[in-house]
């Protein structure tokens, strides 16, 4: 069983950045496909970007690409999202997730173990 923190969210003007953290523990964490989620009121959850055990490997939604930066620490069983330039439209509450597979799917059914979020706004 693997448990999931996420940290960092906030508000933030547009065109800002920010930085979410997640921290894993109880599980083995470098045998994860660690992925980040979000979702915006009255909309379903969607993929943000996904990273693979290693971190050589990296897949991104084409609305965060060029934005967005995933990347992962295995030996502080971190996972992190570097958010620049920030739009009204990235509000959402971000998820981090983590999945036993190795493909870096972009689909959160495929997920096995998930954070409770943090909350991203963006004023315009």
């Amino acid at each position: 069983q693997v448990q999931l923190v996420e940290s960092g969210g906030g508000l933030v003007q547009a065109g800002g950045s920010l930085r979410l953290s997640c921290a894993a523990s109880g599980g083995t964490f470098i045998r994860y496909t660690m992925g980040w989620f979000r979702q915006a009121p009255g909309k379903e959850r969607e993929f943000v970007a996904a990273v693979s055990w290693s971190g050589g490997n990296t897949n991104y939604a084409d609305s965060v690409k060029g934005r967005f930066t995933i990347s992962r620490d295995n030996a502080k069983n971190m996972v992190y999202l570097q958010m620049n330039r920030l739009k009204p439209e990235d509000t959402a509450v971000y998820y981090c997730a983590a999945d036993r597979r190795i493909a870096l799917t972009p689909w959160a059914s495929a997920y096995d173990y998930w954070g409770q979020g943090t909350q991203v706004t963006v004023s315009s």
